[in-house]
């Protein structure tokens, strides 16, 4: 969509950042009224009510004066430089799970695949400085929810962060989003400059709602942080202390009604004071990463419609069944059995069961109805 200028949606909503005063929740506001950023630039203001044409009309003089030109293709040329996308909260490519958090980004510079963002995804967060056993834990844990079907979705920092990383890309197939605290160009911490070019290789993806040159000040890391939870079914969080980023977005995901899985540790540890209180105030204390499978099973139901929309473009959800997903449905009936009566004709362990039956759910093969199963072809 595009103006009689030849300016798209898009390079209007980048222009709507530069206008002073007009934060994320004023635009999503307004956008509620307009339905997109073009309407709101160039639409008759006599058509709406008389209290938002003063911030319709704000707009549009900041649109006429035509000062914005050299910023828009000064973006667009780093867009290209860097081989990113900008998407604007008006665009279908934009995530559904995100536009109902409070106050979503209005715009998200993404590099790499863009189906990832409309895949399940879980959040796995935790303390930058871990314990040997929280960086086994991030690593094992990513790789089987990963392999499970899950985008695992971190914030490339320093200790969880990176092992959940890291734990996902040694899945096959296995998915993973970076969320950055800074510019989609500039890499934070510059440590894990390779991991991220490691992400966006393997078929990941690296997304940010700040603009170039954005530089990772403390205010953006708990901006940052909504993002992850917001994105997500779900947040684990490996280890924590009771003051931490972690928490923060755990606490995000609580406003935003994901679910919040915790994975306890020693009494001793101050690494796992905060997981425990998080399972204090209601999270889910989790002791295998089958468990966060079996408990979001329920919510990757919810999402079938966009699942659905992503699966001619992802080989995750491909309809090829392998050898083990065929059994399963073999096993399966057209009557719904839970997971313990499926283990008395199973080989395999629970958590292997537990994968499968995800991998299947995904490929909308079977159905899981608070934890009850049941093929559907």
């Amino acid at each position: 969509m595009t103006d009689h200028n030849g300016f798209s949606e898009t390079e209007c909503a980048l222009i709507a950042q530069s206008i002073e005063g007009l934060t994320a929740r004023i635009q999503t506001q307004c956008i509620k009224q307009t339905k997109s950023y073009l309407e709101l630039f160039t639409g008759d203001v006599a058509d709406y009510s008389s209290d938002f044409k003063p911030i319709m009309a704000l707009f549009q003089q900041r649109y006429s004066r035509r000062d914005w030109r050299s910023e828009i293709d000064q973006i667009r040329q780093s867009l290209r430089q860097a081989k990113a996308v900008v998407i604007s909260i008006t665009s279908p490519d934009y995530p559904e799970q995100l536009k109902f958090i409070g106050a979503p980004p209005p715009l998200l510079y993404v590099m790499g695949n863009l189906n990832n963002l409309h895949l399940p995804q879980i959040a796995i967060v935790g303390s930058r400085r871990m314990t040997r056993v929280g960086g086994t834990n991030a690593r094992d844990w990513a790789k089987f929810l990963a392999g499970s079907g899950f985008v695992v979705t971190s914030g490339l920092a320093l200790g969880v962060d990176g092992a959940a990383h890291q734990g996902a890309l040694q899945a096959v197939n296995g998915k993973t989003i970076g969320v950055m605290a800074t510019g989609i160009e500039s890499v934070y911490p510059p440590k894990h400059h390779n991991l991220a070019c490691q992400i966006v290789a393997s078929g990941g993806t690296l997304v940010t709602e700040f603009h170039f040159g954005g530089k990772p000040l403390a205010r953006h890391f708990p901006q940052r942080n909504r993002i992850i939870s917001g994105l997500s079914l779900g947040v684990l969080v490996v280890e924590a202390a009771v003051k931490s980023g972690s928490l923060i977005t755990a606490r995000c995901a609580m406003e935003q009604n994901r679910e919040v899985f915790a994975i306890p540790g020693s009494i001793h540890s101050p690494q796992s004071k905060g997981s425990h209180l998080l399972i204090k105030q209601g999270a889910h204390l989790v002791e295998t990463a089958a468990d966060i499978v079996a408990e979001l099973g329920g919510a990757l139901a919810g999402m079938k419609n966009s699942i659905s929309a992503a699966q001619d473009q992802s080989s995750v959800m491909a309809k090829i069944l392998t050898d083990e997903e065929q059994q399963v449905l073999e096993i399966l009936g057209y009557e719904p059995i839970d997971l313990d009566g499926l283990m008395r004709f199973s080989p395999w362990s629970v958590a292997k069961l537990s994968q499968i039956l995800v991998a299947l759910e995904l490929k909308n093969t079977v159905a899981n109805d608070n934890g009850f199963y049941q093929r559907l072809v």
